[in-house]
């Protein structure tokens, strides 16, 4: 019904009325979503959906159980074998998003752990994968975390992994490697991980479980890996010759010295360690913190190994039939989208369990502990939050950014000051973390040593933390929205200027952290919009009939990981997505377009797709970890962003303007 009526008043480019029939039927769309997330907040407030990955992250917990020798949990590995046999791709082997290419690394974990469970190597999916690894090279061609995956559990040298001696964690912070020039992530996952390569511990694997089969020459030959395509020969070469040295002197080093770095290594994880949502609250980390105690001697019950270890478990989903194993969870950042797409559909109902979940959120500010961004940023107090339930050595800005928006829109709507003292600490803090070029990075300020990205132990390419377009637009919003402009402001000024240099020929922007220049130019066109950018400023014409004519041929707007390739050319067409097609509508509304017929057509796609639960199934993967290395998919993104597209599309289209007064 729906779709006839849109249909029929998008045969033109422009739409001048929004007739009743339609506002009903959409209506009718937009109430039924947003009951469906009303009955999914929790108890004391907050929401907080599945963040779901590739196949590493299930196999690697798999793998890390077998490692520590601990128990077999069949039933649990029986659900995690029927998930990894369910997203193997068609070519054999396991993609990093869906329907990607093979990625060896992804592969050779998930086959180790389906043969650690018991799968044999006799199955038909076993062979396929087996045979999709040797065709491209065999196992020898993984990268660098899976070959120290490998090397740990003695099916290949450590002559076959870069050297990164421990004692890093002794040199002086103006030495051209030094934790505080690499990112978060970095971080948390390399400090136990030195420990693990300097004591070079030998996994239990009690089942004796080997996987010879997936490499084309003898295990016991690999070498160290070639150059990774992004990085520059030059500078790898350099650095492997730095290498060569290391592995030659590393093992005349002092056992003094050795040994304070080691316990160096050890407080800095124990500081760290944050409980029970685990060390920088990713799964990477939390696993080799566990590995790096029980290396180191510490018993099960040792209270940092046990909570490090409880931490691991904190991140399964377990379902009826399959489970699997999160990278980490996400409920600051599902908390604060949800809010936004709540207020966005409004009611009285709506609006109240708004206020619960930023009622929730208020206390999950870091107000009093200096985290690592300190080391760029001394004299900044404090004042972001988290993407995780904990994780106060880390803040992240674009995750406070959304949730401080969303606060000055209730009290905005309410009247009310509750989260006054509040704005202003976040504030602050977003103040004090812009870059030396105007732009934002995600957790820390000018991270941007490109240089370390040509180590042999980089070959992922993802060691640093630079300012991007996406989250500097989310930065640009808030402060926006908060009353500041180009005119009065010398950060948005700034910030503005770096959006301008960096929007690409084609007229859109790049997208770090969600796929890709779909997600990218929906956060500038926001931040531009709410800056006062005019509608028919240069970039933002050039940024709508980009959006325009990327639009499918079904009205929606998909793009997947390949978009992140080195040698991107331009947009490539890939299936639409409800959470897509949202940013794409959204992106143009903010541009002053919501009688553009296009976005009319997306509407449309999002109203022809919706559930019967009110939600959207979107299997595709929309969002980002590291490009070309991990992706995401947040099962929440087609929940709450397509609920967001309809109703401003209503309330513009009530309220007889093209003007979009929020800064999301």
């Amino acid at each position: 019904m729906i779709n006839d009526t849109l249909d029929q008043r998008t045969r033109t480019a422009k739409q001048t009325d929004f007739a009743r029939p339609l506002d009903d039927v959409l209506e009718q769309h937009i109430q039924k979503t947003t009951e469906a997330l009303l009955a999914q907040q929790r108890p004391d407030g907050h929401w907080v959906f599945e963040l779901e990955a590739d196949a590493t992250i299930p196999a690697e917990y798999v793998l890390l159980r077998h490692y520590l020798g601990e128990p077999v949990d069949a039933a649990l590995e029986a659900k995690i074998a029927v998930y990894l046999r369910r997203i193997q791709g068609d070519h054999g082997g396991w993609p990093l998003f869906r329907d990607g290419d093979v990625d060896i690394s992804a592969t050779v974990k998930a086959y180790f752990a389906l043969k650690m469970i018991g799968d044999s190597i006799e199955a038909d999916h076993m062979r396929r994968a087996r045979e999709a690894v040797r065709a491209r090279g065999g196992a020898e061609r993984a990268n660098v975390f899976t070959r120290i995956m490998l090397a740990l559990f003695g099916f290949i040298p450590w002559r076959a992994v870069p050297v990164v001696p421990v004692e890093v964690m002794l040199l002086p912070k103006w030495f051209p490697f030094h934790l505080d020039k690499i990112s978060y992530w970095s971080r948390t996952v390399i400090v136990p991980l030195l420990v693990l390569t300097a004591k070079k511990p030998l996994a239990r694997n009690a089942k004796g479980v080997r996987i010879d089969e997936l490499f084309l020459a003898p295990p016991q030959t690999v070498g160290l890996a070639p150059k990774a395509p992004q990085q520059k020969a030059s500078w790898y070469w350099f650095f492997r010759g730095v290498d060569n040295v290391l592995r030659a002197t590393e093992p005349h080093f002092p056992r003094s010295t050795r040994q304070r770095a080691i316990d160096a290594a050890v407080a800095w994880v124990s500081e760290r360690l944050n409980g029970e949502d685990g060390l920088g609250a990713i799964f990477p980390a939390m696993a080799n913190s566990v590995m790096m105690f029980a290396v180191l001697g510490y018993p099960d019950d040792h209270p940092l190994r046990a909570i490090a270890r409880k931490s691991v478990e904190k991140l399964l989903v377990v379902h009826e039939d399959e489970a699997y194993c999160q990278p980490c969870v996400s409920p600051i950042w599902d908390t604060g989208l949800t809010c936004h797409a709540l207020l966005e559909s409004g009611g009285e109902r709506a609006v109240a369990q708004v206020q619960r979940g930023l009622d929730w959120l208020l206390p999950k500010q870091v107000l009093d502990v200096r985290g690592d961004w300190i080391a760029r940023r001394p004299d900044i107090r404090p004042g972001g939050w988290a993407f995780q339930y904990a994780n106060p050595h880390y803040p992240d800005v674009d995750d406070t950014a959304v949730v401080a928006m969303a606060m000055d829109r209730v009290q905005g709507l309410t009247g009310g000051d509750g989260f006054r003292d509040s704005l202003a600490r976040a504030r602050e803090w977003i103040l004090g973390m812009q870059s030396e070029n105007g732009a934002w990075g995600a957790f820390d300020a000018d991270n941007e040593y490109h240089y370390l990205n040509n180590i042999p132990f980089a070959d992922h390419g993802a060691l640093l933390d630079p300012p991007t377009e996406d989250v500097t637009a989310r930065c640009l919003s808030m402060l926006a929205q908060f009353g500041e402009t180009t005119a009065n402001s010398a950060a948005v000024a700034r910030g503005v200027d770096y959006l301008r240099r960096t929007q690409l020929g084609e007229g859109s922007w790049y997208g770090r952290w969600g796929m890709n220049y779909i997600y990218g130019t929906w956060s500038v066109l926001c931040a531009l919009n709410m800056v006062g950018v005019d509608y028919g400023a240069p970039e933002m014409r050039r940024a709508v009939d980009w959006l325009v004519a990327v639009q499918n041929d079904d009205g929606g707007w998909g793009e997947d990981g390949a978009s992140y390739k080195l040698d991107y050319r331009g947009y490539e067409r890939a299936p639409s997505t409800a959470s897509q097609t949202a940013w794409a509508v959204l992106g143009l509304m903010a541009a002053g377009e919501v009688d553009h017929a296009a976005v009319a057509r997306g509407i449309t796609y999002l109203a022809d797709t919706q559930d019967a639960d009110g939600f959207w199934n979107e299997p595709r993967y929309t969002a980002t970890g590291f490009p070309r290395v991990f992706y995401l998919r947040y099962h929440g993104y087609a929940k709450f962003f397509p609920l967001w597209a309809m109703a401003r599309y209503r309330n513009l289209k009530r309220g007889n303007t093209r003007a979009v007064a929020y800064g999301m």
